[in-house]
């Protein structure tokens, strides 16, 4: 049975970019994707805009901002011919969103100015999302086609499928958390579609309106991307090419379009936006010993129970370039050196919120399932 000291599995930006800040420590990493390749879901599918984050000021904007600066200054540094740093016009949707625009304005975290409806951000870039996950792992292990359909923590080890041994397993699988028995994590699919567009239009930078349009590129353009949280999200997105065509003409002329890709993925998405970093909480363990939780007793997070060396990554959303080299860092930073996570990222929050909505019989049942 192979031994490594870490492994990762999800090859999507979350899972390369944790790879990658590993990679500066150790080379015992081994990668792992059921698809044949890396960013083959909601990385594939994204249309890898990096972009500022408009509002009031509140922790979520406050963590997307940092990590803004952080991933322009980490692509531009090490792949600079992976990033295109040509701006975005962010545009109002109608005359309501327009009066929230202005009253964001003394909110800016960016240099900006007017553009036409709306405001150009100098600072908006977009990456070339599958280029970007392939720089990532060009130094990491990395085995393609294995899905893992088992884990086991024995003797100190993470066993997966009884064929490799891992001292830290790091989960960053997006929307599907099959292998967790741990339903207090709550990771919702938000489908999604990227075209890419043949066109005699000319961009000269990025717009996000109601849809987000990348500038031209050798007379290509692409437009991104529709949201459906429900189950029958992969049936609607597969009508949506015109819908997306005719968002993107609200935006500006888009002359002689022809399909010439087609991209669709879900991304994961948590209740409330924030991603969650670091250990995972054993529910039943800690259940167990404060089954008093359910009535409402508060209990320090520190005595939680957690599956020992078992870490995550999810939840991204829709800024996964944005976010993930930013708090593949911090995960890191964490598992080394036990530097602290703020508390909005960790699994505490789930576990938390899934408590106050349990019910005794359901506790009963978590107890009593080995």
């Amino acid at each position: 049975m192979k031994q490594y000291d870490y492994i990762i599995v999800g090859a999507g930006v979350a899972g390369c970019s944790v790879a990658y800040e590993l990679r500066q420590h150790t080379d015992s990493i081994l990668l792992l994707d059921k698809n044949c390749d890396v960013a083959q879901g909601a990385s594939g599918a994204a249309g890898a805009f990096l972009s500022p984050l408009l509002g009031k000021p509140n922790s979520f904007k406050s963590l997307v901002t940092e990590a803004l600066k952080y991933s322009i200054e980490f692509y531009t540094k090490n792949c600079p011919e992976l990033i295109d740093t040509c701006g975005t016009t962010r545009i109002p949707k109608d005359e309501s969103d327009k009066q929230k625009f202005q009253s964001y304005i003394p909110y800016m975290d960016f240099e900006y100015e007017e553009d036409t409806d709306g405001y150009f951000f100098p600072i908006g870039s977009v990456v070339n999302s599958y280029e970007i996950c392939k720089f990532l792992i060009k130094d990491v292990e990395s085995r393609f086609g294995f899905e893992v359909n088992q884990i086991k923590y024995i003797d100190e080890q993470w066993i997966l499928n009884e064929t490799l041994s891992t001292k830290n397993l790091i989960l960053t699988t997006g929307y599907e958390m099959d292998l967790l028995e741990e339903e207090y994590i709550q990771i919702r699919p938000v489908w999604g579609r990227r075209i890419d567009v043949q066109t005699s239009s000319k961009v000269p930078y990025n717009y996000h309106k109601a849809c987000s349009i990348s500038r031209s590129k050798d007379a290509q353009i692409s437009i991104g991307a529709t949201h459906h949280r429900d189950k029958d999200g992969v049936e609607k997105i597969e009508q949506n090419h015109q819908e997306l065509l005719i968002k993107a003409n609200d935006i500006l002329s888009i002359e002689d379009p022809i399909i010439i890709g087609d991209h669709v993925g879900a991304r994961a998405s948590s209740f409330d936006y924030f991603p969650v970093v670091g250990e995972l909480i054993d529910i039943k363990s800690t259940l167990k010993e404060f089954p008093y939780m359910i009535h409402g007793t508060h209990v320090v997070s520190e005595r939680f129970h957690r599956h020992r060396n078992l870490h995550i990554l999810n939840g991204v959303g829709g800024r996964g370039f944005v976010l993930s080299p930013y708090l593949a860092k911090l995960l890191v930073a964490n598992i080394l050196n036990k530097e602290p996570i703020d508390k909005s990222l960790k699994a505490e929050r789930f576990l938390l919120r899934y408590v106050k909505k349990l019910t005794k019989d359901r506790l009963d049942e978590i107890l009593a399932n080995n």
